[in-house]
C-alpha cells in the first residue's frame, strides 16, 4: 500500500489513503475526543471500527485552571496500538495537549513573553515546551494565543502577546517556528478572531470589531502564524459582529482560507460546534454541524455533532461529499508531516531524558529575567550584596503554584522554587528573614528589623485564565494596606508584583522605592527575580500593554486612532496611562541621538531607512530594546496616532554607541482602508525612535505619488 511507504510523497500518500477509506471512515477523522476513564472502552471500539482523527488531553475546557496531568506514556500507546494495528487502515490518533508556556518545565506566561520584546528568546521557549511535550507522547499543542488583548480584565490576557499587531505578528512567528521547526509538534493559531476583544472583558463573550480594525489590528498575527507555516487554526467560542465565528464562512473560508491562503486545518474550541445552540443560530444539534462544517471547521472538538450527522448530511445534498475529502486531506496530510505513520509511539526513556534537565531550567531562568519589567527604581536596586539583613515578606513569600500560572497544568509544584529559597541562594552573605503565611503585625515586625525590605505581593493563578475574569483590577484585598504599612516603617522598599495581567499601582507607586513586575514567571521564575534585585541579571524587559490608572480607563492601548478633537480627558484622573505601552526601566541609562532619514521621499514601490544613534550613557552593560513608531500624517481613514513599526533588542556595553536601523516599505507604510482594500497612500509620515510608545525623537519623509 502506497500510503504505507514513505518513499512515496506525502500528498501521493494521502491520495491513497483517502481513496481506500469509507465515508464512516472519513467522517471519524474529523472528531477529537477526551477519553477518560468513563468512556473508555467505548472509544476503544470505536477506534478499532473506524479510526478516529484526534484525542484530546483533558477532561474540560477549564483544565488550565488546575494541574490536570496528561495521561501517561503507556495510555496513550496503548490506545495508540490500537488505532496502528487494530484498525482496518492503521491510521494513528492525533494528540493533542495545551502547551501553553511550558510542559514540565514552565516558562512565563505569553504576556510575561511578550515583555521581552525577543523573537528569539519565544522561539527557544516554545522550542524546549514542545520537545517535552513531544517526548510525552504529545504531538499539537493548542497555542500560541494569537488575541488580540487591549482589556485587562480579560483573564485570558495571560495567553496573548499583547496589545500590538507587530510585536504579536512577529512572536507569532518565533512561537510556530520553536513549536513545528525545532520540536517537530503541531501549532494551532487560535482563537480565530476578535476573542480578545470580547466585551467588558467577560469571557465568551461577544465582540463587535469593524472591518477596518480587524485586519489592521486584530489579523496580523494570524497572518504572520500562516506565513511560519502554522499547521492547525482554532476557531473561537464566541460571536463576532453577529456571526458565531465557528459557523462563518466569511471568516474561516473567505478570509482565512482564499484571502490568507492558509492550507491547514481548522480545529473548532471546545464544544463551539454545539455552542451554536447557545448562539441560537442553530435549531438543533444537526444544524450546528451543518453550519460549522460548511462554514470551514474541519475537526470538531468534544461535541460530536459531526459524528451524529455528518453522514446523513452528506446523503442529503446538504454537504458535499468533497468538502469532506478536502477536510480529511488537511488531517491526514498534518499526521504524515509530524511522521506519525512511521513513529506512532512515544518512549518512556526519552520521555525521562527530557524532562525538566539543567538546560531546560536555565534557559527558563534566563527567560523570566529577560521578561520582567523594571517599573520603578530610584536607586535601590541592584541591591549589593553581603552582610545585610534583608526582610523578604508579603503573601508571595513561599508560593509555588501560583508562580506558575494559568495553563502550567502539568509542571509540578514541588519543583518550583519559593521567592525565600532562592533570594537565600542568591544572597548568601546576607541574611534573609522571611514571613509570609503569618499575620500582618509578623510581617512588619521582620521588617522593622531589617536594613531593606522586599514584599512579594500581586494575584495567583486561580485570578486569571479561562473563565476567570475580573471587574477590579486592584491589589487583592489587603495587599494595598500592607504596602502603606511597611512603607511606613520607613525602610528602603522594593516592591515584587507576580500577575497575570496588569493591575492597579497608582496607589504604591509613590510608597515605594522600586518595583519589578514579575508576572506569573514559571518554574524559575523566583530564581530570576532574586537573579535581577542581586543585580546578577539586568532588567531590559517593556510593557506588552499599557497600564491604566483605573479600570474606567480601559481601553488604554497606545495606537489609539486620531479624534474629531485634538484633545480628550476625564474629570477625575490623567486621560493617559499610567505606564505606556513599550515602558521599562534598566540598571544603566541609553541616550537616543542623531536620528537621520536615508531619503527625504520615496516612491510607492520604494523603501526608506530611518536609524538612530544609540549609546550606553550609564554606569553598566545593559540591553536595550529599540523601538521604531510611525503616524500616516494625512490619510482617507482614520488611522492611529503611533504605530509600532520596528523593535531591535541590542546589548551595549558602558559607553558603548551602536546605529541602529529599521527599513519601511509598503509592508509598514500601506493599511487596509479605503474600498476594502490595501493601499499606500502618498503624503507625510512621521517616525520616532525610542525606548517606549512615547518617544520624542522624531523626523519625517514623503511618500510621493
Amino acid at each position: 500500500m502506497k500510503y504505507k511507504n514513505p518513499e512515496f510523497s506525502i500528498p501521493e500518500r494521502v491520495e491513497d489513503l483517502l481513496a481506500r477509506m469509507s465515508l464512516v471512515e472519513k467522517i471519524a477523522q474529523l472528531a477529537q475526543i477526551s477519553v477518560t476513564h468513563r468512556n473508555r472502552g467505548e472509544v476503544i471500539g470505536r477506534i478499532r471500527e473506524t479510526g478516529l482523527g484526534s484525542r484530546i488531553l483533558a477532561e474540560s475546557n477549564l483544565a488550565g485552571n488546575g494541574s490536570e496531568q496528561a495521561a501517561e506514556i503507556e495510555d496513550l500507546n496503548e490506545l495508540q496500538r490500537i488505532a496502528v494495528e487494530e484498525s482496518r487502515l492503521g491510521i494513528p490518533l492525533l494528540h493533542g495537549r495545551d502547551v501553553i508556556h511550558g510542559y514540565r518545565t514552565i516558562f512565563p506566561i505569553p504576556l510575561g513573553l511578550a515583555a521581552s520584546f525577543d523573537p528569539a528568546l519565544v522561539e527557544e521557549s516554545f522550542a524546549i515546551a514542545g520537545g517535552e511535550a513531544a517526548s510525552a507522547g504529545i504531538h499539537w499543542s493548542f497555542a500560541p494565543m494569537l488575541d488580540i488583548s487591549r482589556d485587562p480584565r480579560w483573564g485570558r490576557i495571560i495567553e496573548s502577546f499583547g496589545e500590538d499587531p507587530l510585536l504579536a505578528a512577529r512572536l507569532a512567528e518565533a512561537a510556530v517556528a520553536g513549536f513545528q521547526d525545532k520540536a517537530g509538534i503541531l501549532a494551532c493559531a487560535k482563537h480565530y478572531i476578535g476573542y480578545g476583544a470580547a466585551e467588558a472583558g467577560r469571557d465568551y463573550n461577544t465582540a463587535e470589531i469593524s472591518d477596518n480594525t480587524l485586519r489592521n489590528i486584530y489579523l496580523p498575527p494570524f497572518k504572520a502564524a500562516i506565513r511560519a507555516g502554522a499547521g492547525s487554526v482554532m476557531s473561537g467560542f464566541h460571536d463576532l459582529n453577529g456571526e458565531a465565528v465557528s459557523a462563518s464562512r466569511y471568516l474561516l473560508s473567505e478570509v482565512l482560507r482564499e484571502e490568507l491562503g492558509f492550507e491547514g486545518f481548522v480545529v473548532s474550541d471546545w464544544g463551539s460546534v454545539s455552542d451554536l445552540l447557545h448562539h441560537r443560530v442553530a435549531v438543533d444539534r444537526r444544524e450546528a454541524g451543518k453550519l460549522a462544517f460548511n462554514a470551514g471547521v474541519d475537526m470538531e472538538m468534544v461535541s460530536e455533532c459531526y459524528r451524529e450527522h455528518l453522514a446523513e448530511l452528506v446523503e442529503t445534498g446538504e454537504v458535499d461529499q468533497k468538502t469532506i475529502d478536502d477536510s480529511v486531506r488537511r488531517i491526514l496530510t498534518a499526521k504524515f508531516y509530524l511522521g506519525l505513520f512511521e513513529q506512532p509511539y512515544a518512549s518512556r526513556q526519552e520521555f525521562e531524558r527530557r524532562q525538566f534537565t539543567p538546560a531546560n531550567r536555565e534557559a527558563a531562568r534566563r527567560a523570566a529575567a529577560s521578561c520582567m519589567v523594571l517599573i520603578k527604581n530610584n536607586g535601590l536596586l541592584p541591591i549589593t550584596k553581603g552582610g545585610r539583613k534583608i526582610a523578604v515578606i508579603g503573601p508571595f513569600t513561599d508560593q509555588r503554584r501560583a508562580l506558575l500560572g494559568s495553563w502550567a497544568i502539568d509542571g509540578l509544584i514541588d519543583e518550583t522554587p519559593t521567592l525565600f529559597e532562592a533570594m537565600r541562594q542568591v544572597f548568601a552573605g546576607d541574611e534573609i528573614v522571611a514571613c509570609a503565611s503569618g499575620l500582618a503585625d509578623e510581617m512588619l515586625i521582620s521588617a522593622a528589623g531589617a536594613d531593606l525590605v522586599v514584599l512579594a505581593v500581586g494575584e495567583s493563578n486561580a485570578r486569571n485564565g479561562e473563565n476567570n475574569c475580573v471587574a477590579s483590577l486592584a491589589l487583592p484585598a489587603g495587599q494595598v494596606e500592607l504596602v502603606k504599612a511597611v512603607a511606613g516603617l520607613g525602610k528602603p522598599l522594593a516592591l515584587v508584583v507576580f500577575a497575570g495581567r496588569p493591575v492597579l499601582l497608582s496607589d504604591v507607586l509613590p510608597l515605594t522605592d522600586a518595583i519589578l513586575y514579575a508576572w506569573h514567571p514559571g518554574s524559575m521564575g523566583a530564581f530570576a527575580v532574586a537573579d535581577l534585585l542581586a543585580g546578577d541579571a539586568q532588567p531590559s524587559a517593556k510593557l506588552p500593554v499599557s497600564f491604566p490608572r483605573a479600570e474606567g480607563q480601559v481601553p488604554a492601548h497606545y495606537n489609539r486612532k486620531s479624534t474629531g478633537k485634538a484633545y480628550f480627558k476625564y474629570l477625575d484622573m490623567q486621560a493617559a496611562p499610567l505606564f505606556p505601552f513599550g515602558y521599562g526601566l534598566s540598571y544603566t541609562r541609553f541616550t537616543f541621538s542623531e536620528i537621520q532619514v536615508s531619503s527625504p521621499s520615496i516612491l510607492p514601490t520604494g523603501h526608506v531607512e530611518v536609524s538612530v544613534l544609540v549609546t550606553n550613557s550609564g554606569a553598566r552593560d545593559g540591553k536595550v530594546v529599540v523601538q521604531c513608531y510611525l503616524e500616516d500624517v494625512v490619510s482617507r481613514l482614520t488611522r492611529p496616532e503611533r504605530e509600532l513599526k520596528g523593535f531591535q533588542k541590542i546589548e551595549l556595553k558602558v559607553g558603548e554607541t551602536r546605529r541602529v536601523s529599521f527599513k519601511l516599505g509598503n509592508e509598514e507604510l500601506s493599511y487596509y482602508g479605503f474600498n476594502g482594500r490595501w493601499s499606500l497612500e502618498p503624503g507625510e509620515f512621521k517616525v520616532w525612535i525610542g525606548e517606549d510608545s512615547q518617544a520624542s525623537l522624531g523626523t519625517s519623509f514623503r511618500v510621493e505619488e
